[in-house]
């Protein structure tokens, strides 16, 4: 017997089973990378953003199509990351849009659904680009139409579209030669083809494990398992006390969680008279102690390897204290500003290193959102960073080009202030823009000022590479080290100053002046005031500086101005 329609519960089953499925798959991905850097990847982007609907979906008491329509399409906008997450956040509104109405969804519908998410993608990027997500999604609502009009038998419908969706995927690296070149399918498209699949097991009647998947608010929590400590990002959960010897200031606690913040998380710092008790995850437990000895002696030490153990208990209970006391302080943060004078502007940024943190608060950065290539900021993250400043208008400096769509889509949900996202893809372009800053002009001056100045800064950024690839006609290996420019990669090696050096020749000209260097947390103070010094000698004409930005995965990122 054919099946005409979906409920409201079979679409919710259906949705859970698509984000379960991409969240599965998402390593699978994230291998389909055009470049080969240690960052936030396509895969992981997409299903940290499907993961915070799919929460929220859990969370309906009932499951009508209003209510699901409206998580599904909340709970993505907030919680999309990247590029990717932020197309897929729009192709879920758009859907959404079109289905919230109906009591039941038929072919006719799911083809409108269908078109109405292609319409709203395409709108939310400035330059749509084929060859990507977006084409593949385009795919979908052609033959979702015209399926429409030939067949009332979701049995046959459903099927039908994802066959033509891979068909489209597998044309993709003939509408991008980047793709051909790598040899690889556009990794969005490649995401959206698992959600579909995902959600078409599900309308299968298949079981689908949906254990991943918590109800609540905000990023989805995924349950450890013993085969994924692997992936726990910071190993040794760090306890201690420290016995001072004077007066621990909220100025001193205040630094000593942003230390502790650069080299780990789930933090917990509470002073109590002349006792602090202190508790961090990170990959370094030397570290923490060290800078603690710095406030008194210490007892009660207490380090536990949570990959070996994998204490679970330990973990969520620490979480929970580290979530709980965040939020105090960010209620109490929060209070405390709404009672200071309401500014005129404001500055957020996106960066992540104890060094660079330190030179955007010098230059009067207002909140640091902590997060870059590693992992890219929410839109959720943006907006809670908004209603952090207390300001008419707020500019945002995403600082990467992977998250200047979070940072638009949170503007388009803000209607207090005025948000202003200046479109600075890397953090010496947002250094330049808020030196670009003057106080006494108006917003819209600082503005074109601030885009102005972004369009004098080259910037070239030394990482290594984390798999095999061919791109921008260079053969790449897993483990070599790249110099990668604003527009692709520049030099390829395998000593770090040697690269680096390859690649600023591609970026200082005649008309360079300075070049700033920005050293990363595993390079030595000694080894890049080194680096510097060989700097000047080949550039004698241009002022060399550099600084400590204790950024990872970077070991230098420069800026040729």
């Amino acid at each position: 017997m054919a099946t005409k329609t979906i409920n409201a519960d079979m679409l919710a089953r259906m949705f859970l089973a698509g984000a379960q499925n991409i969240e599965a798959k998402k390593e699978i991905i994230n291998e389909l990378n055009v470049f080969p850097v240690p960052d936030g990847d396509t895969g992981t982007n997409m299903s940290l953003t499907i993961m915070s609907a799919a929460k929220e979906v859990m969370a309906l008491d009932d499951r009508n199509m209003k209510d699901l329509a409206k998580a599904i399409s909340s709970g993505s906008l907030r919680g999309a990351r990247g590029n990717s997450g932020v197309i897929l956040s729009q192709l879920l509104r758009g859907f959404t849009k079109a289905i919230r109405d109906e009591e039941e969804i038929d072919a006719m519908t799911l083809a409108a659904a269908c078109q109405r998410a292609r319409d709203t993608a395409y709108k939310a990027v400035m330059k749509p680009k084929e060859g990507t997500i977006l084409t593949v999604a385009s795919g979908i609502a052609a033959r979702a139409a015209e399926l429409a009009e030939e067949t009332d038998d979701l049995e046959a419908f459903l099927p039908a579209v994802i066959e033509h969706a891979e068909e489209v995927l597998a044309k993709t690296p003939d509408m991008l030669p980047v793709l051909k070149e790598a040899g690889v399918v556009d990794s969005g498209g490649q995401g959206l083809i698992e959600v579909i699949k995902g959600a078409y097991a599900a309308f299968q009647g298949k079981e689908i494990d949906l254990s991943a998947i918590t109800p609540g608010t905000g990023s989805a929590v995924t349950k450890i398992g013993a085969q994924e400590t692997a992936d726990i990002k910071f190993g040794y959960c760090t306890e201690f006390i420290i016995l001072t010897e004077r007066e621990f200031t909220e100025e001193e606690e205040r630094d000593f969680k942003a230390y502790l913040s650069s080299i780990g998380d789930s933090i917990v710092c509470v002073a109590d008279e002349d006792v602090v008790k202190v508790h961090v995850h990170t990959n370094d437990p030397g570290l923490a102690i060290q800078r603690a000895l710095t406030y008194g002696q210490l007892s009660r030490m207490k380090i536990d390897n949570m990959r070996e153990e994998h204490q679970e208990k330990l973990i969520r209970d620490a979480e929970k204290m580290a979530a709980k006391q965040a939020a105090e302080e960010a209620e109490k943060e929060k209070a405390q500003k709404a009672q200071e004078p309401r500014k005129a502007m404001g500055f957020i940024t996106v960066s992540i290193g104890e060094g660079l943190n330190e030179i955007f608060r010098e230059l009067g950065a207002d909140y640091i959102i902590e997060g870059g290539q590693t992992m890219n900021p929410s839109t959720e993250d943006m907006l809670n960073a908004i209603d952090q400043v207390n300001a008419d208008t707020v500019f945002i400096l995403p600082n990467n080009k992977n998250i200047v769509l979070a940072a638009n889509q949170a503007k388009a949900l803000v209607k207090e202030k005025e948000i202003v996202v200046i479109p600075t893809k890397t953090v010496p372009q947002g250094i330049t823009a808020i030196i670009s800053f003057m106080p006494d002009a108006d917003a819209k001056a600082n503005e074109e000022a601030m885009l102005e100045g972004i369009q004098q800064v080259k910037t070239g950024q030394v990482t290594y590479a984390v798999r095999d690839t061919h791109v921008d006609d260079k053969e790449i290996h897993e483990g070599d080290i790249m110099g990668i420019g604003d527009k692709g990669i520049l030099a390829v090696g395998t000593e770090v100053e040697a690269t680096a050096k390859e690649m600023l020749a591609e970026l200082v000209d005649e008309d360079s002046e300075l070049i700033s260097l920005y050293y990363g947390e595993e390079v030595a103070e000694e080894e890049a005031e080194k680096f510097a010094a060989e700097v000047e000698a080949l550039y004698p004409d241009v002022d060399v500086d550099f600084h400590f930005g204790g950024q990872p995965i970077y070991y230098y990122v420069m800026a040729v101005e």
